[in-house]
Formats: structure tokens, C-alpha cells, sequence
């Protein structure tokens, strides 16, 4: 922990922009929306699958979009790209705010996973992983961290705020609240950090990399190359694995707590325990990452995943609910630093908002898929054997496939004839 301590003092304002994007996305994370559900639901009188679909729908839509916005951190200067994303996901909330029916409910639902859920963590963790190098895993994982503190810190907000003014202001202030606090706060820490200008500080870096090595002037690959590497599509259904399995185990958790005969608050007190354990497994593979590099730890990162499902299939008994959330604390934490390091590990930094675009939308696209595919399994009777079993099956395939993608060859796109 030293060796982040001086990190953070070092880098503190850069970090703090990254905290600070991915803390505010959460207002667009499923766990922090998921309070608001019952409410919506009774003043809007939507029936459980309207909701849910509106929801999911949303999502969808965000994904779809959120492939060409998130490239515009590319071309665009980051001061100029976290005014429009921080403008963007006021304008969702209040969009909720006014909503009585269930299309501008549908409408408010893209913005605010587009805006929150997606591009403003994008903003933060792409300023992280191409403006560090050595220690990139630690500014992700610093960035990171705002997940878990927002799991432990926002959901009591939600609902003394709903308690208190209702689920519309609430939303109302919120947005009020991104002009007033977010965005000055945002822009004094990129003036501290002297990082207005993302997109010529990243040609210099590479006009200097170029210059001191040749064969750098080929590491920078965009979409296509990453398309044409056959890697890619190996490690693809082990990256979306955590994204897709967490938000159906979050959004049927109930479902899980019956089949289990689980409490609702013992598995709250189980939820505490994944935000500190989500944690602390971020800020421990940030500084593993840096040590061993991400493409080194793909080939390990999925068996947390693994084990959790195995749990949720086949263990009972009040224990198995610490224990599964544990696991899944591991799992969620030590995916970003590893996956966020691996892009600008083996493509460069240059098109590095392109290709996160890319992954985000696919990844954007599985956590809209998997509350619809987990309902339908459940209402269609699957045990929860069944149900996490298959999941299981997934992980261990995919971490099969994983293995024989960039752990196998974790050569940089730009060193020709290797891949």
C-alpha cells in the first residue's frame, strides 16, 4: 500500500479525475437504479416486464451509440469531451425526472446508461490507461475504486432522498447537482493535472516513441486491427463473462435468496462484504498488473467467477452467500485493472478510446441481455443448478479460450509477423 500512498500524491489530481468520473457513473449502474424500480413501477403503473424491458431496452440502445461516441475521445480534447458527457448525463436525469410515461421513462433510461453507466467511467479510465504506463494498473485500480465506495455509499443516498422528496426530484437534484459540483470539480483537477488537451499530449507521446524506437511507430492499431486479431475474438466471451454473470446474479437476486432460503438481510450484509472485498481485490491486482503486466494475469482472472457460480449452483446453506459474494468481490475487482491494461498493452494508445468504445458496447450489450435471458430461464422453471451451473460451464469455456488468446501471444499488434 506504500507504493500507492506515493502514487496518489504524486498523481493526485489526474487520479481524483478518474475517481471522480467512474464515482459519478454510478448514478447510472444497475445497483444504484435498482432502488428507484419499485417506485417507478407504482407511479408510472408498470407491470414488473414493462419495467424490466424499458430497462433493457435502454440499455440497448446506449450500447448501440456509445460505439461511436466513445470515440470521440480520440479526436476530441478531454476538457471538451467531459463537458459533453458530464452535460450528457445531467440531461438524463432530467429527462427521469419528468417522466410519466413509459417512453420518456424508455428515453431516460438510454441516456443515463449511455451517459453514466458507459461514457463517463470511459472518460476516466481511458485518461488512465493511456497517461500512465508503468503504473497503470494503480490508476486504474485508483479509478476503480469509486465502483465499491459507491456500492457501500450511494445506495443509503437513494433512499434517504426518496424517502424524503421522491423518486422524480431526486433525479431532479441529482442533475443539478452534476453543473453545480461535478463539472467544476472536473475541470479544476484536469487544469491541476495540465491535461486539457488529451489528443495532441497522445501524438507527442507517440512522435516520441516513434523516435526513440522505430518499431513503435506501428504500435498504435484502431478498430480493424483489433477486428483482424484473432486473439480478440478468442478473449472476447472471457471479458464480457463478468459484466454479463454479475448483472443477472444482481438483477434475479432475489430469485437466488429463495432457491437458497436466504434472507434479504443477511444477503444485504453478504453485499457489504462484496463492496470491501470488490475493492480491496482492485487495488491489489492494480499493483500485480504492474508488476506482471495484464495480458499475463488473463489467463487466471476468470477462476474467482468460476468457483462463485459453482457456489450459486451446487452450495447451501447461510455460509454459501459469504462465500459466493466474496468470490464475486474478487471477480469484479480484478477485471478492470487487468482488462484496462491489456488494450494499450498490446494496440497502443493512439485509438485507445476507439477500441474501449468497442469492447464497452459489446460488454454494454451483454449486461442488457442477461436480466432478459436469467428471467426467461426462471420463469421457464431452470433450478438454480441448472441456472449457475451453465453459467459455470461458460466461465470454464471461456477461460479455455482465454488462454489460448493473448496469454499464448501477448505481442504488441505493431511487432509484424508475430501475430
Amino acid at each position: 500500500m506504500t507504493g500507492y500512498f506515493s502514487f496518489i500524491k504524486q498523481h493526485w489530481a489526474l487520479l481524483g479525475f478518474g475517481f471522480l468520473t467512474v464515482f459519478w457513473g454510478n448514478f447510472g449502474q444497475s445497483f444504484f437504479v435498482a432502488w428507484f424500480g419499485a417506485d417507478i413501477q407504482r407511479s408510472l403503473e408498470l407491470s414488473a416486464a414493462e419495467y424490466g424491458s424499458a430497462y433493457s431496452l435502454g440499455t440497448l440502445m446506449s450500447a448501440v451509440v456509445v460505439l461511436w461516441a466513445g470515440g470521440l475521445i480520440d479526436r476530441v480534447s478531454l476538457r471538451t469531451y467531459t463537458l459533453l458527457v458530464s452535460a450528457g448525463l445531467a440531461s438524463a436525469m432530467l429527462v427521469l425526472s419528468q417522466a410519466n410515461n413509459l417512453w420518456i421513462l424508455l428515453l431516460g433510461f438510454s441516456l443515463l446508461r449511455m451517459f453514466g453507466q458507459a461514457l463517463l467511467p470511459h472518460t476516466g479510465i481511458t485518461s488512465m490507461t493511456r497517461h500512465f504506463d508503468n503504473q497503470r494498473g494503480k490508476a486504474v485500480s485508483v479509478a476503480m475504486s469509486a465502483v465499491p465506495g459507491g456500492e457501500i455509499v450511494l445506495p443509503v443516498l437513494a433512499v434517504a432522498l426518496i424517502a424524503a422528496v421522491g423518486w422524480q426530484s431526486t433525479f431532479f437534484w441529482l442533475a443539478i447537482a452534476v453543473p453545480v459540483l461535478l463539472v467544476p470539480l472536473l475541470l479544476w483537477l484536469l487544469s491541476r493535472a495540465q491535461m486539457s488537451d488529451a489528443v495532441s499530449q497522445t501524438e507527442q507521446t507517440d512522435q516520441t516513441a516513434a523516435s526513440a524506437d522505430p518499431m513503435a511507430a506501428d504500435f498504435s492499431a484502431g478498430r480493424a486491427e483489433v477486428l483482424r486479431d484473432y486473439r480478440y475474438w478468442l478473449a472476447m466471451p472471457g471479458i464480457i463473462a463478468n459484466p454479463f454473470l454479475i448483472t443477472g446474479i444482481f438483477i434475479h437476486q432475489n430469485f437466488l435468496a429463495d432457491v437458497k432460503d436466504w434472507s434479504l438481510s443477511w444477503l444485504a450484509t453478504c453485499f457489504v462484504v462484496y463492496g470491501i472485498v470488490h475493492w480491496i481485490s482492485s487495488l491489489v491486482t492494480g499493483a500485480l498488473v504492474d508488476r506482471f503486466k495484464g495480458v499475463r494475469l488473463l489467463s487466471v482472472f476468470l477462476l474467482p467467477l468460476l468457483l462463485c457460480m459453482l457456489v450459486a449452483a451446487f452450495v447451501q446453506g447461510q455460509w454459501a452467500a459469504l462465500l459466493m459474494m466474496v468470490l464475486l468481490g474478487v471477480s469484479a475487482g480484478s477485471s478492470p485493472p487487468i482488462t484496462g491494461a491489456l488494450w494499450p498493452e498490446i494496440y497502443g494508445t493512439r485509438k485507445l478510446g476507439s477500441i474501449r468504445a468497442m469492447n464497452m458496447s459489446v460488454m454494454v450489450l451483454s449486461t442488457s441481455v442477461a436480466p432478459v435471458l436469467f428471467g426467461y430461464f426462471i420463469d421457464s422453471g431452470v433450478t438454480a443448478a441448472g441456472l449457475y451451473g451453465s453459467g459455470a460451464l461458460y466461465v470454464f469455456l471461456a477461460l479455455i479460450l482465454m488462454n489460448f488468446s493473448y496469454p499464448s501471444n501477448p505481442a504488441p499488434i505493431g511487432l509484424r509477423g508475430v501475430v
